[in-house]
């Protein structure tokens, strides 16, 4: 599984990544919305992990614009917030993602929610 991590946090793509890798998981990253949506276009990857809260433009712009290209739009995104207030879970969900995830993550969390949506079974502990 290739996976995008988008996230300003530089520390927690770090953490995450390194912990998804010893799964297995190939991991491409960015740290604005910018470069997510490059790297999304550019790179074919099976699921993108898109912090709300970025430079570059917001997650909820970045997700707008996957979903609305023909090359992203089939891909599973995920969602990463600290802020799980309704209005943003409903709009994200309108915009066609596929997993809302609520920060702080546990990178085992991740992993089970990255082989749920794409239909895959989780190995390991």
């Amino acid at each position: 599984m290739k996976v995008l991590l988008a996230d300003d946090d530089r520390v927690l793509t770090q953490l995450l990544s390194n912990r998804l890798r010893a799964r297995g998981v190939e991991i491409v990253v960015a740290h604005d919305s910018m470069q997510a949506l490059m790297s999304a276009m550019r790179s074919p990857v099976d699921a993108i992990v898109l912090d709300i809260q970025m430079p570059g433009g917001t997650g909820i712009e970045a997700l707008r614009k996957l979903k609305a290209s023909t090359k992203t739009s089939s891909i599973p995104v995920l969602v990463l917030s600290a802020n799980g207030d309704t209005d943003t879970l409903a709009q994200v969900k309108a915009l066609g993602a596929d997993g809302f995830l609520l920060k702080p993550i546990e990178p085992d969390a991740l992993y089970r929610a990255l082989c749920d949506a794409l239909g895959q079974t989780p190995t390991g502990p």
